[in-house]
Protein backbone atom coordinates (compact mmCIF):
# COMPACT_ATOMS: atom_id res chain seq x y z
CA UNK A 1 0.00 0.00 0.00
CA UNK A 2 1.84 3.44 -1.45
CA UNK A 3 2.63 5.89 1.44
CA UNK A 4 1.20 3.10 4.01
CA UNK A 5 3.05 0.12 4.43
CA UNK A 6 2.22 -3.60 4.03
CA UNK A 7 -1.20 -5.72 5.74
CA UNK A 8 0.60 -6.22 8.81
CA UNK A 9 3.24 -2.97 9.31
CA UNK A 10 1.77 0.25 8.96
CA UNK A 11 3.22 3.76 9.21
CA UNK A 12 2.24 5.43 12.53
CA UNK A 13 1.24 1.43 14.22
CA UNK A 14 3.16 1.47 17.51
CA UNK A 15 6.65 -1.22 17.92
CA UNK A 16 4.52 -2.85 20.17
CA UNK A 17 1.51 -3.64 17.97
CA UNK A 18 3.99 -4.59 15.07
CA UNK A 19 5.77 -7.25 17.58
CA UNK A 20 2.38 -8.43 18.85
CA UNK A 21 1.92 -9.35 14.80
CA UNK A 22 5.12 -10.52 13.76
CA UNK A 23 7.12 -11.65 16.78
CA UNK A 24 10.29 -10.12 17.77
CA UNK A 25 13.23 -9.17 15.38
CA UNK A 26 15.48 -11.71 14.41
CA UNK A 27 18.38 -9.17 16.01
CA UNK A 28 18.37 -8.70 20.03
CA UNK A 29 18.31 -4.84 21.27
CA UNK A 30 15.89 -1.88 20.41
CA UNK A 31 17.15 -0.60 17.31
CA UNK A 32 15.22 2.07 15.25
CA UNK A 33 15.80 0.10 12.72
CA UNK A 34 14.31 -3.95 13.06
CA UNK A 35 14.03 -6.85 10.64
CA UNK A 36 11.68 -9.41 10.87
CA UNK A 37 11.56 -13.00 9.53
CA UNK A 38 8.45 -12.64 7.86
CA UNK A 39 7.10 -13.16 4.12
CA UNK A 40 8.82 -10.69 2.58
CA UNK A 41 11.39 -10.36 4.60
CA UNK A 42 10.48 -6.69 6.35
CA UNK A 43 12.44 -4.20 7.34
CA UNK A 44 11.05 -1.44 9.41
CA UNK A 45 12.47 1.87 10.58
CA UNK A 46 10.68 3.76 13.80
CA UNK A 47 11.04 7.06 15.34
CA UNK A 48 12.31 7.89 18.34
CA UNK A 49 8.92 7.40 20.07
CA UNK A 50 8.88 3.56 18.37
CA UNK A 51 6.21 4.52 15.85
CA UNK A 52 6.70 3.33 12.19
CA UNK A 53 8.19 5.80 10.03
CA UNK A 54 9.26 3.27 7.39
CA UNK A 55 8.44 0.06 6.03
CA UNK A 56 10.69 -2.06 3.48
CA UNK A 57 9.84 -5.49 1.65
CA UNK A 58 12.91 -7.31 0.42
CA UNK A 59 13.04 -9.61 -2.24
CA UNK A 60 12.12 -13.58 -2.02
CA UNK A 61 14.09 -14.83 -5.21
CA UNK A 62 14.71 -18.30 -5.96
CA UNK A 63 13.71 -19.40 -2.24
CA UNK A 64 9.90 -19.71 -3.46
CA UNK A 65 8.58 -16.74 -1.03
CA UNK A 66 6.41 -13.64 -2.01
CA UNK A 67 7.14 -11.46 -3.70
CA UNK A 68 6.05 -7.43 -3.66
CA UNK A 69 3.41 -6.34 -5.94
CA UNK A 70 1.76 -2.83 -6.78
CA UNK A 71 -1.26 -2.45 -8.67
CA UNK A 72 -0.68 -6.40 -10.06
CA UNK A 73 2.91 -5.28 -10.94
CA UNK A 74 5.53 -7.69 -9.55
CA UNK A 75 8.30 -5.31 -7.87
CA UNK A 76 10.87 -7.23 -6.71
CA UNK A 77 12.95 -9.93 -8.43
CA UNK A 78 12.50 -8.29 -11.72
CA UNK A 79 15.13 -6.29 -13.35
CA UNK A 80 14.97 -2.60 -12.69
CA UNK A 81 14.20 -1.29 -16.24
CA UNK A 82 11.55 -4.09 -16.82
CA UNK A 83 9.81 -3.05 -13.45
CA UNK A 84 9.94 0.94 -14.58
CA UNK A 85 8.70 0.38 -17.56
CA UNK A 86 5.88 -1.29 -16.65
CA UNK A 87 5.03 1.29 -14.09
CA UNK A 88 5.65 3.78 -16.50
CA UNK A 89 3.34 2.08 -18.73
CA UNK A 90 0.38 2.93 -15.75
CA UNK A 91 1.57 6.37 -15.65
CA UNK A 92 3.33 6.15 -12.76
CA UNK A 93 6.86 8.11 -13.48
CA UNK A 94 9.49 7.53 -11.26
CA UNK A 95 12.38 9.89 -10.05
CA UNK A 96 16.13 8.26 -9.79
CA UNK A 97 18.08 8.45 -6.98
CA UNK A 98 21.28 6.61 -6.48
CA UNK A 99 20.31 2.77 -6.13
CA UNK A 100 16.88 3.32 -7.37
CA UNK A 101 13.53 4.47 -8.33
CA UNK A 102 11.02 6.63 -6.24
CA UNK A 103 7.47 6.73 -7.13
CA UNK A 104 4.67 9.46 -6.51
CA UNK A 105 2.13 7.18 -4.87
CA UNK A 106 4.90 7.02 -2.09
CA UNK A 107 7.05 3.75 -2.26
CA UNK A 108 10.58 3.65 -3.74
CA UNK A 109 12.48 0.65 -5.62
CA UNK A 110 16.23 -0.21 -4.79
CA UNK A 111 18.91 -2.35 -5.34
CA UNK A 112 21.65 -2.82 -3.55
CA UNK A 113 23.81 -4.45 -6.11
CA UNK A 114 24.00 -8.20 -4.68
CA UNK A 115 22.36 -9.87 -7.04
CA UNK A 116 23.43 -9.81 -10.47
CA UNK A 117 21.36 -10.85 -13.95
CA UNK A 118 22.50 -14.24 -14.50
CA UNK A 119 20.47 -14.64 -10.92
CA UNK A 120 16.86 -14.05 -12.98
CA UNK A 121 18.42 -14.47 -16.99
CA UNK A 122 20.36 -17.61 -17.20
CA UNK A 123 20.83 -16.46 -20.91
CA UNK A 124 22.68 -13.62 -19.57
CA UNK A 125 26.53 -12.74 -19.84
CA UNK A 126 28.80 -12.40 -16.93
CA UNK A 127 29.40 -8.59 -17.97
CA UNK A 128 25.39 -7.76 -17.74
CA UNK A 129 25.06 -4.84 -16.22
CA UNK A 130 21.17 -5.20 -15.79
CA UNK A 131 19.94 -4.31 -12.06
CA UNK A 132 17.57 -6.58 -10.35
CA UNK A 133 15.14 -4.76 -7.92
CA UNK A 134 16.23 -6.44 -4.29
CA UNK A 135 13.77 -4.20 -2.45
CA UNK A 136 10.45 -1.79 -1.60
CA UNK A 137 10.68 0.91 0.56
CA UNK A 138 6.90 2.38 1.53
CA UNK A 139 6.55 5.64 3.28
CA UNK A 140 4.56 8.91 2.63
CA UNK A 141 6.60 10.26 -0.68
CA UNK A 142 7.87 13.27 1.60
CA UNK A 143 9.69 11.14 3.07
CA UNK A 144 11.48 8.91 0.45
CA UNK A 145 12.48 12.51 -1.53
CA UNK A 146 15.69 11.84 -2.15
CA UNK A 147 16.49 14.97 -4.07
CA UNK A 148 15.77 16.79 -7.16
CA UNK A 149 14.79 15.13 -10.34
CA UNK A 150 17.64 14.14 -12.33
CA UNK A 151 16.79 16.99 -15.18
CA UNK A 152 16.29 19.42 -12.69
CA UNK A 153 17.65 22.94 -14.19
CA UNK A 154 20.18 24.74 -12.62
CA UNK A 155 17.89 26.88 -10.51
CA UNK A 156 15.86 24.01 -9.13
CA UNK A 157 19.35 22.10 -8.18
CA UNK A 158 20.40 25.58 -6.35
CA UNK A 159 16.73 25.48 -4.21
CA UNK A 160 16.82 21.90 -3.37
CA UNK A 161 20.42 22.38 -2.03
CA UNK A 162 19.74 25.74 0.11
CA UNK A 163 16.57 23.75 1.05
CA UNK A 164 18.80 20.67 2.23
CA UNK A 165 21.30 23.03 4.07
CA UNK A 166 24.00 22.08 1.57
CA UNK A 167 24.10 25.98 0.59
CA UNK A 168 23.62 29.16 2.37
CA UNK A 169 19.88 30.40 2.16
CA UNK A 170 19.59 33.28 -0.41
CA UNK A 171 21.00 36.47 0.68
CA UNK A 172 17.48 39.15 1.49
Amino acid sequence: MPGVGVDVVKIGDYRDEVEQRLGSPVHPGRDRRAVYASDPMLIVTYDRDDIVELVEAGYSGHHGGDEVFFNGVQLTYRFMEDVVADLSAMGHHGTPFDIGFVFEPGFAIFTMSSLWALDLDPQASEDDERQIVEGVSIAPHAYLDYGPPADAAPEQLEAWLREEGVLPPEPT
